[in-house]
């Protein structure tokens, strides 16, 4: 991914630079983030996009330091400013909620069990903002009300279980808010929704971005989630950034043949009685990674060159990037 495209007066709310993450084992090492660029500006919203294990969601758990011990991170991490990987373990306590949240993929795993809805809410806002109980019970009421959750009252007492699907991401969101964070992250928090809950959750939360003045990173592997919420759209493949552009141009006209692809295959309204587009193929594996550009087996228009060496940064007009010798 490229540098910012619109030129900022001030700092981005957060900037990677050359981000690489690998996962060393006794085995064998897995390349899983090969060299991203990142800026993102103060209520901005980025979509990365991607398929399945092109390192979407270890760049935003760099951004957090949440990976493990077994992941070896290396290049430059900022948010507001702050040495994300310089930080002390007492730092990262204040640092995430506060400054940086995120919205998981399944809120089932991310949610206690045993804590209700209400709780898990108010713990955050007594960590973060050293409240009374009773002063953080009615900050988690405020916030459930801020996502509508009906009968917010009632929900305080509920346990995770007690809600549906979509009413499970709504307070996942809400516990991201808790604390007022500038940057919010949020891993693909739709895919395990029906289609109907999975719009209102977008409509929600490009709101609540509207509101709040957030920075947003949204990762998702469909086309038209991307099209719905973002600003801008970044283009990843088999950990490498491959394409940057303005949302709505770039999914009218998509710069690089992973993108084309990807277009072809989403489902839409006017595909009724005709075959689905598929790309060929399977992502390469990240222990041991292809010559050249990594798309390049999978890719209808492949040139020789683009088995033997990476491909060029091109930039076919202002504020849009490919990483590909065809544009």
């Amino acid at each position: 991914m490229s540098a910012a495209l619109k030129p900022e007066a001030s700092a981005p709310l957060a900037r990677l630079r050359d981000l690489h993450v690998k996962f060393v084992t006794r085995d064998r090492t897995v390349h899983a983030v090969n060299g991203v660029d990142l800026d993102l500006a103060a209520g901005e919203v980025l979509c990365i996009l991607g398929e399945s294990g092109s390192g979407k969601s270890v760049t935003m758990r760099a951004l957090m330091k949440l990976l493990p011990k077994t992941a070896k991170v290396t290049g430059d991490i900022q948010v507001g400013g702050r040495d994300v990987q310089a930080m002390s373990e007492r730092q990262l306590a204040d640092f995430r909620g506060s400054e940086v949240a995120m919205i998981f993929q399944e809120p089932m795993t991310a949610l206690d069990p045993v804590f209700t809805i209400g709780q898990q809410i108010a713990e955050a806002v007594r960590r973060h903002e050293g409240v009374s109980r009773q002063a953080a019970m009615d900050r988690a009421l405020e916030l459930l009300e801020l996502v509508h959750i009906p009968s917010a009252k009632r929900r305080l007492a509920a346990y995770p279980h007690e809600l549906s699907g979509g009413l499970r991401q709504r307070a996942m969101i809400a516990v991201a808010l808790a604390c007022g964070p500038k940057l919010l992250l949020a891993d693909e928090p739709t895919t395990a929704l029906d289609a109907t809950v999975q719009i209102q959750v977008l409509l929600l939360l490009r709101e609540l971005q509207e509101k709040l003045g957030m920075g947003v990173i949204f990762v998702t592997h469909d086309l038209g989630v991307a099209g719905e919420i973002a600003d801008r759209v970044a283009g990843v493949y088999a950990g490498k950034g491959i394409e940057e552009g303005p949302g709505s141009p770039l999914m009218r006209g998509p710069p690089h043949p992973h993108a084309t692809g990807l277009l072809g295959a989403t489902v839409h309204a006017g595909l009724r009685g005709k075959r689905l587009t598929t790309i060929p193929g399977a992502p390469p594996s990240l222990d041991v990674m292809p010559k050249g550009c990594a798309f390049a087996p999978r890719c209808s228009e492949a040139a020789p060159e683009c088995l033997s060496a990476d491909p060029p940064i091109r930039r076919p007009e202002a504020g849009r990037m490919a990483r590909c010798v065809k544009v």
